[in-house]
């Protein structure tokens, strides 16, 4: 009986490391289908000035000045910086100066820096991939600019599924968005659940065989264990609650009901780092791989098919 492995991974948030390690994980799991769930690009800029003695500065992590001197050891810098989902930019003390003053000048180097990185990343997964016959599926997630799905339609080899009906192989179909309910950050993807909604049930109108099917949603559904995060106050406060944190589920409602309603074969989700699991809603079994990404760690989930359903699926770490 034919069988298909799957990779899912999510939220890399930038970081080079993880990213390589995704397309990586291709040859290295043995897998016919690599899938990235969204969240794919960094969120901060980090520039390094070329100071006029010849030495190197950068504000990192926790608002530390690092300052180095060699080639080797900024290249080191850049590394580290990148790993960690940053992206790094090279400035003169004059330039850092127009962009601590300009926010059309950070907003316009943060678009070049991202753009670049992703152009880089299309290479890499291009050159690491091609002739191997694994198919690779990314789409943006709701921390990803509008400009990020556009890219990752240039692509001729990576494939973007947001909303639409895919073909896994000969048995299974996916469908996938990026887009999430609303969360307290207001994220370019973000949107009410009654949108999310029918985003989802637009995709699933094209479905042919629902029994098998995928549904790769970023956002996980509703009270799943797969959506327990750290509860904010209107001010974006961490809420305590007998001296600890207040954790409470933030998935969508629209898509809880959608799986249970078409009970389809899998459903891949992310968005919420901390809430790695699976979980049952009917039939359908639910996956969080969660994400690790700034400490340069890609955790992901392989998942074996068979006409018949799941084989088994395995949590890594890597």
């Amino acid at each position: 009986m034919t069988r298909s492995r799957l990779f899912f991974a999510t939220d890399v948030h930038g970081s080079q490391k993880v990213m390589q390690k995704f397309v990586w994980a291709g040859k290295f799991y043995k897998v016919d289908v690599l899938i990235l769930g969204g969240d794919i690009t960094g969120k901060v800029v980090v520039p390094i000035i070329s100071r006029p003695d010849g030495t190197y500065q950068a504000e990192v992590r926790g608002g530390v000045i690092q300052q180095v001197q060699t080639e080797d050891e900024l290249e080191e810098l850049e590394s580290r910086i990148n790993n960690q989902g940053f992206y790094t930019c090279h400035v003169t003390p004059e330039e850092m100066n127009h962009l601590s003053s300009s926010n059309a000048a950070r907003e316009e180097l943060f678009a070049r820096v991202m753009k670049e990185s992703i152009q880089k990343f299309h290479q890499h997964a291009e050159e690491y991939l091609n002739g191997t016959g694994i198919k690779c599926f990314i789409q943006a997630g709701n921390d990803d600019t509008p400009d990020v799905r556009a890219l990752l339609d240039d692509s001729n080899f990576i494939y973007n599924p947001e909303g639409k009906v895919v073909e896994i192989d000969k048995h299974h179909e996916m469908i996938s968005t990026g887009y999430a309910n609303m969360t307290p950050w207001h994220c370019p993807g973000d949107i009410p659940d009654e949108e999310l909604r029918d985003k989802i049930e637009q995709m699933t109108s094209q479905v042919q065989n629902m029994e098998n099917c995928i549904f790769n949603i970023h956002c996980p559904p509703f009270d799943s264990g797969l959506d327990i995060a750290p509860e904010l106050d209107d001010n974006r406060t961490v809420v305590y609650s007998q001296g600890r944190i207040s954790m409470v589920p933030v998935g969508s409602r629209a898509v809880r009901k959608a799986i249970e309603t078409h009970q389809p074969l899998l459903g891949l989700h992310g968005h919420i780092h901390e809430s790695r699991g699976a979980y049952k809603i009917g039939q359908t079994m639910c996956i969080n791989p969660g994400s690790e990404y700034s400490e340069g760690l890609l955790r992901g989930v392989i998942v074996t098919l068979d006409k018949k359903g799941i084989k088994g699926y395995q949590f890594v770490a890597g």
